[in-house]
């Protein structure tokens, strides 16, 4: 259950009360993230999260805003994705008036001050050195820039050190004032909630302001005429590699049957991929499907960190079972197992004051028509396999096929010669 309120500044509020929840959250969600970027202040919306713990006019530095925290025993992040940035704090239901304040304060005040602005650099630098380090994580930055090139749907969402180093005081401010508007804002509180009392106070803080309209983003250009590899070579003990479709943008009804897809493939233990090459073959560790879906475009995933050795008959067994799900209908009893498979994840992942407000948060960011999980299922439920083979044939061709590998190897003439269907 939700209940939707618009402010008359465009700021969007969506309350979700769950009347026998001991802890409350609340959200703050920004339509700013690395595709609202371009080139040379790539990584500045990440940036600008990191900077907003920093300090405000009510609370003057990171250690204000911490130390507070942490006395209400709040659990508070934030975090930074190519199309949004997101705030929120999870707090007992009787404290949720605290971290509304916290919050909105981090929002509206923020300092940026510049000797926190230029000890963040470093921060931020060693988080992309970490990413460095993590090549069961860089190879999806790599499959990004596979998919999309030298585009914002292709960048790092950290950004570049050196586009990281030249961010300035200016350049933030700036960036926050066109991006961190009301109409681009959409405020959720989840929790025991005392409705009227907790939409009076939004109306009070977020209210007064300005009406301002949001920056657009650049929109996200696809072209691909065959099968595309790259490679990242790096002397480790495992090869990491992602290889993925393109798909279609989150507005497509034809996600409910991608997602069916994706689980069938690889979506648990008993998933085809895993049988295959982790039961079968014993060449790896983890493997499993992702569908990823965004405004403008998407893609279908399958990620497995592998025996070097192995990585050639890893690459044509996934190919393999992908070229039979496009060309044999599945069982109804496997059908069936998958739709369970994702109704009852959903149902476990929503016990939370937290999930429920990113579940209906997320829908009214992008302007989805929102759904409750009562309908979602019954769209899941209506998907037969006739449906999985049409998809499966339509996003399953060589023109949008692509594999991204992090490994001891020195060139992709040999990942070239299988990779096709």
């Amino acid at each position: 259950m939700f209940n939707k309120h618009t402010l008359k500044n465009g700021l969007r509020i969506i309350l979700c009360p769950m009347p026998h929840s001991m802890a409350s959250t609340f959200l703050v969600l920004i339509e700013a993230g690395s595709k609202y970027e371009n080139k040379d202040i790539n990584g500045i919306s990440h940036f600008l999260e990191h900077m907003c713990f920093k300090g405000t006019k009510k609370r003057p530095n990171a250690l204000a805003i911490s130390s507070e925290m942490e006395s209400l025993g709040a659990v508070y992040n934030a975090f930074t994705g190519s199309e949004l940035t997101g705030y929120f704090a999870k707090i007992r239901s009787d404290k949720i008036d605290n971290a509304l304040d916290i919050i909105s304060d981090m929002y509206i005040d923020p300092l940026f001050k510049e000797k926190d602005l230029e000890k963040e650099k470093g921060v931020i630098i060693e988080e992309i050195n970490m990413y460095e380090d993590l090549p069961m994580r860089k190879v999806h930055d790599i499959f990004m820039s596979c998919l999309y090139g030298d585009q914002p749907a292709g960048w790092s969402i950290a950004g570049e050190k050196s586009s990281v180093l030249a961010v300035n005081q200016k350049k933030l401010i700036e960036y926050r004032k066109s991006h961190y508007v009301p109409e681009a804002t959409t405020i959720v509180v989840s929790g025991n909630l005392k409705e009227k009392e907790i939409l009076k106070k939004l109306n009070k803080v977020f209210g007064s302001i300005p009406a301002t309209n949001k920056a657009k983003k650049k929109k996200t250009i696809e072209k691909q005429i065959g099968p595309k590899v790259i490679l990242e070579t790096k002397q480790s003990d495992q090869t990491h590699l992602v290889l993925g479709f393109r798909t279609f943008d989150m507005f497509d009804e034809r996600k409910y049957e991608l997602g069916i897809l994706c689980d069938i493939l690889g979506g648990g233990m008993s998933s085809r991929l895993f049988q295959k090459v982790r039961e079968g073959l014993g060449a790896a560790y983890y493997i499993h499907c992702n569908d990823s879906l965004y405004t403008d475009h998407g893609f279908l995933s399958v990620s497995a960190g592998v025996d070097n050795k192995k990585i050639n008959i890893v690459i044509k067994t996934i190919l393999k079972e992908i070229d039979k799900i496009k060309t044999k209908l599945i069982s109804k009893e496997e059908i069936e197992k998958s739709k369970n498979h994702i109704i009852g994840k959903m149902m476990i992942g929503l016990e939370t004051s937290d999930s429920i407000g990113e579940f209906y948060g997320y829908q009214e960011l992008f302007g989805e028509k929102i759904l409750t999980p009562e309908q979602i299922i019954k769209k899941v439920k209506a998907i037969g396999v006739k449906d999985i083979l049409r998809l499966a044939k339509s996003i399953f061709q060589n023109n949008k096929l692509n594999l991204a590998i992090i490994g001891p190897f020195k060139d992709t003439k040999e990942f070239k010669k299988i990779l096709h269907l």
